[in-house]
């Protein structure tokens, strides 16, 4: 029986797809469980393995199974699965051939060393030690840019990796946007804070009861442990190896509850993503970023951070979560929330405050720290700023922006990962998300009979079936934008999310809601 087109291009694919996933274990065991001294080394295995990916992919055998399926599948509904790979397909080879073998090795054997010696450089407040691991990442950020090409800023080269919807200009516009809502959204919710008399933080919450908590709530979710598991790690992350195996890790502070807590929900919103993949994409050109950023599931940053923050903010965040599982955590937690009430914890979790780190900032100050991060980028990338003077910019873009001054390099230059492992473009999808989780879960209210009576009640299932059916399941099959079109009908935009952060903080701290 001979073989199809498509099936021998899917074939090769799938081997592909199976080396980007064995590079990504490889990373995974280096942010969780690799010795400080194994770093080295791993950069040459994670730089061999990156090679043997982009030789594969590159080869001429591509070529010859992508012309053939190619022809074979012409005749295909626009929106089928095996049109949608082989248009992936075609478009990233393009781009990817355009890549030298020698700064596909450099990049991945940086990465482990680098990010080794970031985690370091924060835990011991030394900036000058992690600049020069810096400057080379920016070195060869900067050669991918000019490999791959752009019209008029190298950030647009860069940020297509993450969220090809967007472009310099364009963050300009959308970033605008924003600010003119938030910002005076901001000085009236400054105006009247009360400094929350009433902290729940003050006492000791034990590891494992948090980690117990977060757990059962992402199993409540729908996180599927037997597909997935939760570990520690410097900085909170999802990875997927297929949708079988898809892990989230998070931190602790035994002072600061939400910081594991909301780490854990946010990494599960990725997670739900990954495992709601359809089987049938499994290994194919719809489930794997052909950049090696996510091995599986979701078509952008954007798109996966809508349900990042769509699970952590508006579900885990809102009035009616804490109605129906605060008693949850007093169980576990009896002493610590003595004379504590699910609207005490509503508060504590929403409190507005201009802060120094970005994972634990506000709904309302969030993007702010996101904007600050991009123009940053856009600054190194086109020379206008230098690595060596990033604490004094940094410090003083956080006083414009949110009136704060970090005290220490670690809570302000060095506290994300990102840079570390040359993740240049990749902040904007945050904001991208933010943006369209609130398009995305009004639709779901509009489609879904009592979806609200539901997650009062703590029931999530029919949420998570609603954004399965319209989001997670397609994989990489359309763009975020048709995600958008397809399920809320329109593109995307602010207005639903301004909207959703006006009426929560003007209920909250009783400010106006127009």
């Amino acid at each position: 029986m001979s073989t199809s087109a498509y099936d021998a291009f899917q074939a090769h694919i799938a081997e592909f797809s199976d080396i980007l996933n064995a590079i990504s274990i490889l990373k995974w065991d280096a942010r969780t469980q690799m010795p400080p001294g194994g770093a080295q080394t791993r950069g040459w295995q994670l730089a061999s393995l990156s090679k043997i990916a982009q030789e594969h992919f590159i080869s001429e055998k591509t070529a010859r199974l992508l012309d053939a399926a190619e022809r074979e599948v012409a005749g295909d509904d626009p929106d089928s699965y095996r049109l949608r790979g082989v248009q992936q397909t075609r478009q990233y080879y393009d781009i990817i051939r355009r890549l030298p073998l020698d700064l596909v090795g450099e990049k991945a054997a940086l990465e482990p060393v680098s990010e080794g010696v970031w985690a370091e450089a924060k835990r011991d407040n030394d900036f000058k030690r992690f600049a020069p691991y810096l400057k080379q990442q920016l070195a060869l950020a900067k050669r991918q840019a000019d490999a791959i090409g752009y019209a008029d800023h190298p950030f647009d080269a860069l940020v297509f990796e993450y969220e090809p919807s967007v472009t310099a200009k364009s963050l300009q516009v959308l970033f605008g946007d924003l600010k003119a809502g938030l910002l005076p959204l901001l000085r009236e919710i400054i105006a009247r804070d009360d400094g929350l008399k009433h902290t729940l933080w003050d006492h000791d919450y034990p590891q494992e009861k948090q980690k117990a908590f977060g757990l059962s709530i992402a199993q409540r979710f729908g996180y599927d442990l037997n597909r997935g598991r939760l570990d520690i790690a410097p900085h909170p992350f999802e990875i997927s190896f297929t949708r079988q195996d898809v892990r989230i890790t998070t931190r602790y502070d035994s002072h600061y509850f939400p910081m594991a807590f909301y780490g854990t929900l946010h990494e599960t919103g990725h997670a739900l993503y990954e495992q709601g993949v359809d089987p049938a994409l499994t290994r194919t050109a719809l489930s794997i970023d052909y950049l090696g950023k996510y091995p599986v599931g979701g078509t952008s940053y954007g798109a996966h951070e809508s349900q990042s923050r769509l699970w952590e903010n508006q579900i885990g965040r809102s009035r009616a979560f804490w109605n129906a599982h605060f008693e949850e955590m007093r169980a576990l937690f009896p002493d610590q929330l003595a004379g504590a009430d699910p609207e005490l914890m509503y508060r504590a979790v929403n409190r507005v405050k201009p802060s120094l780190i970005r994972v634990e900032a506000d709904e309302v100050t969030y993007n702010l720290h996101i904007m600050l991060r991009v123009e940053i980028e856009m600054g190194l990338l086109d020379g206008s700023l230098q690595v060596d003077d990033l604490p004094e910019i940094w410090n003083a873009k956080m006083q414009e922006y949110l009136g704060v001054t970090p005290p220490n390099d670690s809570q302000g230059v060095l506290q994300d990962i990102h840079w570390s492992g040359g993740g240049f473009g990749s902040f904007p999808g945050y904001t991208v998300g933010n943006i369209m989780s609130a398009q995305f879960l009004a639709a779901a209210r509009r489609d879904v009979a009592g979806l609200d009576d539901a997650l009062a009640r703590g029931e999530y299932a029919p949420l998570r079936e609603w954004l399965t059916e319209n989001i997670y399941r397609h994989g990489r099959a359309f763009s975020a934008g048709e995600l958008l079109e397809r399920s809320t009908g329109g593109s995307i935009t602010v207005a639903p999310y301004l909207a959703y952060l006006r009426a929560k903080f003007s209920d909250l701290y009783g400010v106006q809601a127009g």
